[in-house]
């Protein structure tokens, strides 16, 4: 049986129009309306899909840090189905405590959206935001936030702290971890045993 790829555009409010790509032929336009709790929601399946799409445009970002000698974090942001940030780690290159991957994919986005408020925006991050992004992404009332591997160490969405979702803040923003997250652990483990060397 073919594997089925979804050829993302832009999804309007309410509906999501997609194609079904089965071995690089588009077969046929299909329209998902699924009911729940009164509201139209896109399927469980394209969603994965599209979180597995844009988590790879993260981890391209992630490569290029590596490729870099930064320690291989990728970010991009995503609003209205589009990639509209990019950033990956650049702290060695900018002698720059703050220039994580997520910080300038958020510096981007505003500059691109041209306001400070990135609440219908998802970001998508190859590992788990630490406790200076988290905030950050709070503060710019963002509404979701993609995350490929935990990070027991520094994690702010969950794993340490929890500032994304603390009850206490102004503003709470949905988590997903776990999105790849084989893949986004695996090029940090790399990172690491090649300095250790």
């Amino acid at each position: 049986m073919p594997t089925e790829q979804v050829v993302a555009g832009s999804i309007p409010a309410g509906r999501m129009k997609f194609c079904l790509a089965t071995e690089g032929k588009i077969s046929h336009r299909a329209h998902l309306n699924l009911k729940i709790k009164g509201e139209e929601l896109i399927s469980c399946f394209v969603m994965k899909k599209l979180n597995q799409y844009f988590m790879q445009e993260a981890l391209k970002e992630a490569k290029r840090a590596f490729e870099e000698d930064e320690v291989p974090v990728g970010a991009v942001i995503v609003h209205e189905n589009k990639v509209i940030a990019r950033g990956h780690n650049q702290i060695e290159r900018l002698n720059d405590p703050t220039a994580h991957a997520e910080m300038l994919a958020l510096t981007s986005a505003t500059n691109y959206l041209k306001t400070k408020w990135l609440n219908e925006a998802s970001l998508y991050v190859t590992i788990e935001p630490c406790s200076m992004c988290a905030g950050a992404l709070v503060l710019s009332r963002i509404k979701n936030i993609y995350f490929g591997a935990r990070d027991s160490k520094t994690g702010a969405c969950g794993s340490v702290f929890n500032i994304a979702n603390n009850k206490k803040l102004n503003h709470r923003v949905k988590v997903k971890g776990g999105i790849l997250k084989e893949e986004c652990s695996s090029l940090l483990k790399c990172f690491f045993k090649r300095k250790r060397k």
